[in-house]
């Protein structure tokens, strides 16, 4: 990987790269790894799938009362992985948060599975509960009161995460991997190549 090569802006190297995972086979190329950190600056990282990708950055979508949700309110940034390992690359992000407007999260939970729309109406996700009957029984009351179509919750919607720095990772031989990092400086991009 030669950085003269790159793309100068790494979002659109970035979607170089997940095009290519995506033609190799790659499973799940969407998985995004997530870490956020809360007001105590206590770290927590979690899997979640890439929703939307343009030249603002990373979205993804979530319950707004989740753990990762009051992480992002308390401190908006946060650091994205995606490894493809069938490809041996990476891909690490780190930037700011903000919500998605509501027409944004509209449009998308227009285009989600019935059942994923309906689990995200009656999942008070990350909070404990009695069994997976209530579950079951709380899903099969939505599907009936709203059918195929459950509005979107107040609680729920998206974030979008807007890259300040940006690293690809690609294997090679003997752990002399390349690696070759952008930072936003003065409004452009720089890039630099690290050692591995």
């Amino acid at each position: 990987m030669d950085e003269s090569n790159l793309h100068p802006n790494p979002i659109e190297q970035f979607r170089a790269w997940f095009d290519e995972a995506v033609a190799e086979g790659v499973r799940e190329p969407d998985a995004m790894t997530v870490a956020t950190a809360d007001r105590a600056a206590v770290p927590s990282a979690r899997t979640v799938s890439l929703r939307g990708l343009d030249d603002r950055g990373f979205a993804f979508y979530t319950n707004y009362r989740s753990p990762k949700a009051r992480d992002l309110d308390e401190n908006p940034r946060a650091a994205v992985v995606f490894h493809w390992r069938e490809v041996e690359r990476q891909v690490r992000a780190v930037g700011s948060v903000t919500r998605l407007s509501r027409d944004e999260s509209l449009a998308y939970w227009r285009n989600r599975p019935l059942g994923s729309r309906l689990s995200a109406l009656i999942s008070p996700q990350s909070e404990v509960v009695a069994d997976r009957a209530q579950l079951e029984l709380a899903y099969d009351e939505a599907e009936v009161r709203f059918g195929d179509d459950p509005p979107l919750p107040e609680f729920w919607g998206g974030f979008l995460v807007t890259p300040v720095e940006m690293e690809l990772w690609q294997g090679r031989p003997n752990r002399l991997h390349d690696r070759v990092r952008y930072r936003r400086v003065d409004g452009d991009w720089l890039r630099e190549r690290l050692a591995p």
